[in-house]
């Protein structure tokens, strides 16, 4: 079927080979996500533990039940600013991770229709009388390959702007406060 076995053995090794690429670019943004959602979290945490400690220190040292409130009550603006400001920041690390994921998907595809459509051109160039349905096994295969591949990109775009969606969400509660 194929005239040029080496030429076959190329494309699928390049497909191959970019396909780790992708892999390991998607995975080390997304680590490295992780690592930024982690710090940020530490962060925010240590952030609204010292601002406890040192609210309480007020609140204690105030003279009456009255004084007391007032100072609790001004705490409450800045609570609400540190967490616009977390969701904020959760967003645009999330945003950062969708940006490289879009971006090595995109690469992907298009590495991916050239190297498909010069084997399919291969395939159906040198084909030889009678290989008619190989031809067409081996094209619906590929075809198969390539919209499974458009899907499972799809779905990881659509579960992207889901977390981005709810993040906005949880954002605009907040500043709403």
């Amino acid at each position: 079927m194929f005239t040029n076995p080496e030429q076959f053995a190329n494309i699928t090794k390049s497909l191959f080979e970019f396909q780790l690429e992708t892999f390991n670019t998607l995975t080390s943004k997304t680590v490295q996500g992780v690592e930024q959602v982690i710090a940020l979290n530490i962060s925010t945490a240590k952030s609204h533990l010292e601002g406890g400690l040192a609210a309480g220190k007020e609140i204690s040292k105030a003279q009456d039940p009255k004084a007391a409130m007032k100072m609790a009550a001004e705490q409450i603006q800045p609570g609400v600013a540190g967490a616009a400001a977390y969701q904020q920041q959760l967003g645009d690390i999330i945003a950062d991770i969708r940006q490289e994921f879009t971006r090595a998907a995109d690469a992907h595809v298009v590495e991916a229709k050239n190297n498909l459509s010069a084997l399919i051109h291969d395939v159906t160039k040198n084909v030889r009388p009678g290989s008619e349905n190989a031809v067409q096994i081996v094209k619906t295969a590929i075809d198969n390959a390539f919209a499974g591949y458009e899907q499972v990109t799809k779905a990881t775009k659509q579960a992207v702007e889901a977390v981005e969606a709810e993040i906005a969400k949880a954002n605009a509660l907040v500043t709403k406060k």
